[in-house]
């Protein structure tokens, strides 16, 4: 069983204390103005979307949210809480969603639980669901040590900007923005002009 793998039965070993922890934290009604200013349309995709905190907020503001988690138990709180949501269920390192779909992917406290050798191809990954002029955002723990969390059984990929910003490049995004503050490290990025997909 491989890090992600690991970490979802940590997530299911105890669902109701995850759900109940997240389902009131959304980082899009605190921190997402600069987002909402670049996007450029309304498909967003919610990848590690958890019980729908984010999700909500976007559909609250009238966006056509799609929420994606590989968690069973976030799911279900998800569509429970955002009914006008469509959710789905999968790997993000392998979306099934056709290319173009959307208009922004928000990756928030998801795209961490990956593992380092896999970061590029799904970054690519998000990429290629992405209209020629799409957005991401990711916010991932800051710092340098990688693991699985003694307490959790969670598996966590901790960057600095720097690294993460390089990550964004190659992958065939354009930088917006890059924050780093209170052991979090936040990035937004905009498809790269001329069809780049980062493997020039």
């Amino acid at each position: 069983m491989d890090e992600i793998g690991r970490t979802l039965d940590a997530y299911e070993a105890d669902p109701d204390s995850y759900v109940e922890r997240y389902r009131r934290e959304s980082v899009a009604a605190e921190y997402g103005d600069r987002f909402f200013d670049v996007l450029p349309g309304d498909r967003i995709l919610d990848v590690g979307c958890g019980p729908g905190a984010d999700a909500a907020e976007f559909a609250v503001r009238g966006y056509d949210v799609t929420g994606f988690d590989l968690t069973p138990s976030f799911l279900r709180a998800g569509r429970e809480r955002v009914p006008n949501a469509s959710f789905a269920r999968g790997d993000m390192r392998r979306l099934p969603f056709g290319g173009a779909s959307f208009d922004a992917v928000w990756s928030c406290a998801s795209f961490l639980h990956v593992p380092r050798a896999d970061a590029p191809d799904t970054l690519r990954e998000f990429r290629r669901v992405l209209d020629d002029h799409g957005v991401v955002f990711l916010s991932v723990k800051r710092g340098d040590r990688s693991g699985f969390d003694a307490d959790s059984g969670r598996y966590f990929e901790r960057y600095r900007v720097e690294g993460l910003a390089s990550l964004i490049d190659g992958a065939g995004f354009d930088l917006i923005d890059a924050q780093s503050g209170d052991g979090w490290v936040q990035v937004l990025a905009r498809v790269a002009p001329h069809g780049s997909d980062g493997q020039s």
